[in-house]
């Protein structure tokens, strides 16, 4: 299948991005006299938002917060995040390998994240990876964000794909949701951010490492040429 799209999330997939979040997290608390969140707390609820790990720590804390103190805290996160947005965040191993390997094969590569669309690209160019994807898209690029299938279908269009020719790679149910809303067979790494184990979400195939990519990308890539090819010509193909 020519002109293949993988789209990826981007936190807890690509990048392991948990310990700039978390520092800038337990920074904003302590602005507020408030106790750092322990780190694998915090690492499980990246997947929900700066907003959710916010509240995670407020909570946690006994303090109550109105909408706009948080709005408050979160302008604050965004601020210390942007600034300190790769110190320690890296590239999960084996990744420049898979994106290699699919990329000679003819793949395009695109992101669809719930992270700021700035903030995605500002990540990835200081990672050297930015170049690598025909469309970076955010919650904010087109007003709408994963769970909404919309997201991704308008992700795949950006990056000059086509729905009925796309996989989505991701960490947690919401990717999982997102690519099953829009018709996409989705790969699920098991070493992201989800707060159940990933295979307890049922996605089309589970991943360990980055080096495994590859193949179930072919895997499913077969999977929808038999679901296209006409009944005669899938039997002949077997």
């Amino acid at each position: 299948m020519a002109g293949v799209t993988v789209v990826f999330d981007l936190d807890g997939t690509l990048v392991d991005t948990a310990p700039d979040l978390v520092e800038t997290l337990n920074v904003v608390l302590a602005g507020e006299g408030l106790p750092a969140v322990p780190f694998e707390r915090a690492r499980n609820l990246i997947g929900g938002g700066a907003r959710r790990m916010l509240e995670l720590g407020l909570h946690e804390a006994g303090r109550a917060c109105t909408p706009p103190e948080i709005d408050r805290l979160y302008g604050e996160f965004i601020r210390f995040y942007a600034a300190h947005i790769a110190e320690r965040s890296r590239p999960f191993p084996a990744l420049e390998a898979a994106l290699a390997s699919l990329s000679a094969a003819g793949m395009r590569f695109a992101v669809c994240t719930n992270k700021l669309e700035w903030l995605s690209v500002r990540l990835l160019e200081a990672l050297g990876l930015a170049g690598t994807f025909a469309a970076i898209c955010g919650q904010d690029t087109f007003g709408v964000q994963k769970p909404d299938p919309e997201i991704l279908r308008k992700t795949i269009w950006r990056a000059g794909g086509t729905v009925d020719e796309a996989i989505m790679v991701g960490d947690s149910g919401s990717d999982i949701d997102t690519a099953r809303a829009a018709g996409v067979p989705v790969v699920a790494v098991d070493f992201g951010y989800s707060e159940v184990p990933i295979a307890e979400l049922n996605p089309d195939r589970v991943i360990s490492s980055f080096a495994d990519l590859p193949a179930a990308v072919h895997e499913l890539l077969g999977g929808m040429l038999t679901r296209t090819m006409p009944m005669s010509a899938a039997g002949g193909a077997r």
